[in-house]
C-alpha cells in the first residue's frame, strides 16, 4: 500500500496533464474512427449516395479497428518522454501495432473477395460471363486463402522470422503434394478449363463420355451429372476437359424426324397438299 501511495506522490502536475493527453487523443481517435472510415471510403466511392451501402463496405469495419488501434498507438508514444517508457518496450509496441495493422488490412481485403460485396459484383458484371455460385465461391476462397497466407508471412517477417525458408520448404511441399496427388491436380486443372471455356452450365442437358443427362453441379474437381435413369454420375474434369461434349441445350433448332407411310392409291392432289 505504501510504494503505491509513493507512487502516486510521485507523479507530478504535468505527468498528469500528459496522461490526460494521451488518454484525450485515444478517446478522439475512437469516437471519430466510424467518420473517418467513412470518409476514406466515400473518397473512393465518391458516386454512393447510399449511407449504408458504404457502411456495409468491407473495409469500414477494418478501418475502424484501425483507427481505434492507431488512437491507442499515439497515445502511447505521446506518454513515451514524460513517463519514460525505454525504447526496447517501443520497439515492442510498434512491432504489435503493424502486426495487427497487417491484420486488418488483410480482413478488409479478404472481405472484399465474397460473393456479395461489390467488388466482386462489378467484375463479373465486367466480364459478362454466366459463373457457376459454387465455382465462384471456389475461386474466391483460394483468393482469400493466399491473401491470409501473405498476411502470415508479412506478420512472420516483421517478427524478424527468416521467411525465405518457409517460402522454399512451401514450395518444395507444394511439389511433393502435387506429385502425390496427380490425378487431382489433373482434375484441378480440367475445373479451371471447364471455368474459362464455360462449354455447359448447370441445368444443361449435356452427352460427354458415354454418359447423357442433367447438368447438377460443377466443382473443380468432379462434374455431376443426373442422367434420365435418375441416377447421379460424377465425372472428373479431367475426363471431361479431354473429351467431345454434346451440349443439346444450346439446339438454335431441333430436327425432328419421322417415316410418314402413304398408301400407294393415294391421289398426287393429297400429297402436294401435305407437302405445302
Amino acid at each position: 500500500m505504501n510504494q503505491i501511495v509513493n507512487f502516486v506522490e510521485s507523479i507530478s502536475t504535468i505527468e498528469i496533464l500528459d496522461i490526460v493527453i494521451a488518454v484525450c487523443i485515444f478517446v478522439l481517435f475512437k469516437v471519430l474512427s466510424p467518420s473517418i472510415s467513412y470518409f476514406i471510403i466515400k473518397m473512393f466511392k465518391f458516386k454512393t449516395k447510399n449511407k449504408k451501402a458504404i457502411k456495409e463496405s468491407a473495409f469500414y469495419e477494418p478501418l475502424k479497428i484501425f483507427f481505434g488501434v492507431l488512437g491507442l498507438y499515439l497515445a502511447i508514444c505521446f506518454l513515451k518522454e514524460p513517463i519514460g517508457i525505454s525504447d526496447s518496450i517501443m520497439q515492442i509496441v510498434t512491432k504489435i501495432f503493424e502486426i495487427i495493422s497487417v491484420i486488418v488490412f488483410a480482413k478488409g481485403l479478404a472481405a472484399s473477395f465474397t460473393i456479395g460485396s461489390t467488388f466482386v459484383k462489378k467484375i463479373i458484371k465486367k466480364s459478362k460471363k454466366d459463373i457457376d455460385d459454387s465455382m465462384l465461391e471456389f475461386i474466391l476462397k483460394i483468393v482469400r486463402i493466399i491473401i491470409y497466407v501473405i498476411a502470415v508471412l508479412v506478420v512472420l517477417a516483421l517478427l524478424d522470422v527468416q521467411v525465405n525458408g518457409i517460402i522454399a520448404g512451401l514450395g518444395l511441399g507444394g511439389v511433393i503434394v502435387t506429385l502425390a496427388a496427380q490425378d487431382t491436380a489433373k482434375n484441378l486443372f480440367g475445373g479451371a478449363i471447364l471455368f474459362v471455356d464455360k462449354p455447359f452450365n448447370v441445368g444443361d442437358w449435356i452427352e460427354v463420355s458415354n454418359f447423357e443427362g442433367t447438368v447438377e453441379d460443377i466443382t473443380f474437381r468432379t462434374t455431376r451429372i443426373r442422367t434420365f435413369e435418375n441416377a447421379v454420375v460424377n465425372i472428373p474434369n479431367s475426363i471431361i476437359a479431354d473429351s467431345s461434349i454434346t451440349n443439346w441445350s444450346r439446339m438454335q433448332k431441333r430436327r425432328y424426324k419421322v417415316d410418314l407411310l402413304v398408301e400407294i392409291d393415294t391421289p398426287l392432289e393429297k400429297l402436294n397438299v401435305f407437302k405445302q
